[in-house]
């Protein structure tokens, strides 16, 4: 329930303060995003077409926890003078066994919904999604990203197109290192 209309309930006596559900604790799974927790220094190299040329760029995020349960990372970046700003969610939701989460950014008007599962060494969290086909946006393609945690202040994202036969590409890998 919203917390706004926690309280217009309160307010007019709608429900009683001992109905007020219990606050979630966070779970191992919960945990694991809070390594995540912290300022990055990123190089990325992404190549949008199979020819083309990588393009490199340096950037920062910026994560934070929302009570316990929620990273909110804010990246920044500049494309040729032109500002970049993207905002990604992750949680996990244990009803879904799932880590489930979003990514925005202002350069696209689609807002990326993510669901998917840590490996068996928690070091590599898988992310699914789907969204516009890179030059055909009329279409729909399957995204993965991928988050490797390399130590305590290393990390990797690689983000990767699934093929019309099925085969996985990488198009982006992503370099995170903890400022210090």
């Amino acid at each position: 329930m919203k917390f706004a209309a926690l309280l217009a309930l309160l307010a007019v006596g709608a429900i009683a303060v001992q109905d007020i559900p219990e606050p979630t604790s966070p779970l191992d799974q919960h945990e694991w995003l809070h390594q995540l927790v912290g300022d990055w220094n990123v190089t990325t190299e992404a190549t949008m077409e199979p020819s083309a040329e990588p393009m490199k760029l340096e950037s920062t995020e910026s994560v934070r926890s929302v009570g316990g349960l929620w990273i909110v990372g804010e990246g920044s970046a500049s494309f040729g003078g032109t500002p970049f700003t993207s905002i990604l969610t992750l949680g996990y939701d244990p009803g879904k066994e799932a880590f489930v989460g979003t990514w925005i950014d202002s350069m696209q008007t689609h807002m990326w919904i993510y669901e998917g599962s840590l490996d068996g060494a928690k070091k590599v969290l898988t992310l699914n999604t789907e969204g516009p086909l890179f030059g055909d946006p009329s279409k729909t393609a399957s995204y993965r990203d991928v988050i490797e945690m390399k130590d305590a202040d290393h990390r990797t994202l690689t983000s990767s197109l699934k093929g019309e036969d099925g085969t996985w590409t990488t198009f982006m890998r992503a370099e995170y290192r903890r400022k210090k």
